[in-house]
């Protein structure tokens, strides 16, 4: 899935890394500490969104601030490998809200999947639910979360 690569200089990246930092930051902050007055800060920022490279401005939730969770890290294989049964096996993933991150992967597997859901049980019902009906998947391996040790969503620059 390639895409067209954005040019962006010294200034972009600066502010790039202020806005994944914390993105409610005012403009005339981000402005200020990029040595730009906020009007052509706030052009090259619309410039970004419009050009896809800025995707959107979130929220970042604490799970553990809004009741328990299990994290698992679920190991993907397909019995075929046809651009059907993957289109379908996208499509059912797309779904589940419990599936945080789905990747597509090199080696011993073909999917790796980030699921979040409160407890073991909830995470046994998205298998029987979710997984353990599609016919494409040979198998599924699981690991769980015991301690995240670092997570972010910023991206180096």
């Amino acid at each position: 899935m390639g895409s067209e690569v954005v040019e962006l200089d010294r200034k972009d990246r600066e502010i790039l890394t202020l806005l994944q930092e914390d993105a409610s930051l005012p403009m005339a902050d981000v402005a200020a500490r990029v040595g730009l007055s906020p009007s052509p800060c706030w052009r090259r920022v619309r410039r970004m969104e419009e050009a896809g490279v800025i995707k959107g401005r979130v929220a970042l939730v604490d799970r553990s601030k809004v009741g328990p969770s299990l994290t698992a890290y679920a190991f993907i294989s397909l019995e075929r490998h046809e651009d059907n049964v993957i289109d379908q096996f996208h499509e059912a993933i797309r779904s589940a809200p419990e599936v945080t991150t789905c990747a597509a992967v090199t080696g011993a597997v073909d999917f790796f999947l980030t699921v979040v859901v409160p407890d073991m049980e909830a995470y046994e019902r998205f298998l029987r639910q979710r997984l353990l009906g599609l016919t494409m998947i040979r198998s599924i391996n699981t690991s769980f979360m015991l301690r995240e040790v670092k997570s972010s969503t910023a991206v180096p620059l």
